[in-house]
């Protein structure tokens, strides 16, 4: 029998949740076995989490930050077995990018040990991954509505063969799913050097370059007004396709870098009245519409369609 408690135990360590969570840490800080909650399954049901009574405002939780990170000491261990089925855990994230459902894990975890012995705090952007290395960072793109957050993997699961990734509350509620408990999303594993070598490039003071007179205006008089081509006020003539209407302009902003990293053509962020439209363009002609939306049907946005600059 205390041989069965310590198997039981060493099990629920490293699974850490089946939707997602962990065991609550006791008095002393270290980890211990709910074992008659989860020799029963209860505690693992997914029909057993809930909402947080009274949940703070999330809409301004920072994305979590890529930063290197050696390897969690704890579940990383490979393969490991859940429910006789066995795992494999990748020893890099490079590249690593899938397509899938996503779920959510709340209450019932909130507080305790993740896989790798930190505690799941359901109001930080982090998330649960059956082989991503524990910690990772990922992004998780709504295949929805277009809303992008990036989260940091510090827990085992989903296990559930249908589910790609158990995202924090505070995670799914930027992108959208508490109420209908799972969602489509592109899951992409951030690889950490290249995201600080960007960040150190883009922090990088540029000096702006000189804006030349036009040859018709003369010296000291007043230059005309140009439009500056950043988002709302666009004087762009032509066909976009738009990819989302979003109503976080932070959101909307890093969909647009995205795409520009994904595409050859420019992309805008078109603001009216607190709603703000990912458009791609302008496009010289309707034809040319076709091969770009083809891309981003690629790229997970199979919802793009037709705008006029004038819409």
């Amino acid at each position: 029998m205390i041989r069965q408690a310590l198997l039981l135990g060493l099990v629920l360590l490293l699974v850490g949740c089946s939707g997602g969570g962990g065991s609550r840490p006791s008095a002393s800080g270290q980890v211990g076995a709910d074992s008659t909650a989860a020799s029963s399954g209860e505690r693992y049901a997914l029909s057993g989490d809930a909402y947080p009574q009274d949940p703070p405002d999330v809409s301004e939780v920072p994305n979590a930050e890529p930063r290197r990170e050696p390897l969690s000491r704890g579940g990383n261990r490979s393969p490991y077995e859940v429910w006789g089925k066995s795992y494999e855990v990748l020893a890099d994230a490079s590249g690593y990018v899938r397509e899938g459902k996503a779920s959510w894990y709340g209450e019932k975890f909130h507080g305790y040990a993740t896989s790798n012995g930190e505690i799941y705090d359901m109001y930080t952007m982090s998330a649960a991954h059956r082989s991503l290395p524990l910690p990772s960072f990922a992004r998780v793109t709504s295949q929805n509505n277009g809303r992008s957050v990036i989260v940091r993997v510090n827990d085992r699961g989903p296990f559930h063969s249908e589910r790609e990734i158990d995202l924090s509350y505070a995670a799914a509620a930027r992108l959208d799913i508490l109420d209908r408990g799972t969602g489509r999303v592109r899951v992409e594993a951030i690889d950490v050097d290249q995201w600080l070598t960007n960040k150190a490039t883009t922090a990088q003071p540029q000096a702006p370059p000189a804006s030349p007179v036009p040859a018709s205006v003369e010296v000291g008089s007043a230059v005309p007004s140009t439009p500056s081509g950043n988002d709302v006020h666009d004087a762009e003539e032509g066909v976009f396709l738009q990819v989302a209407a979003l109503g976080s302009a932070e959101s909307a902003k890093a969909l647009k870098t995205r795409l520009e990293s994904e595409l050859s053509q420019p992309v805008r962020v078109a603001s009216v009245t607190g709603t703000h439209r990912v458009q791609v363009g302008p496009l010289s002609h309707v034809d040319q519409a076709n091969p770009v939306r083809d891309q981003l049907r690629r790229a997970g946005f199979a919802q793009a369609f037709i705008v006029h600059s004038e819409d």
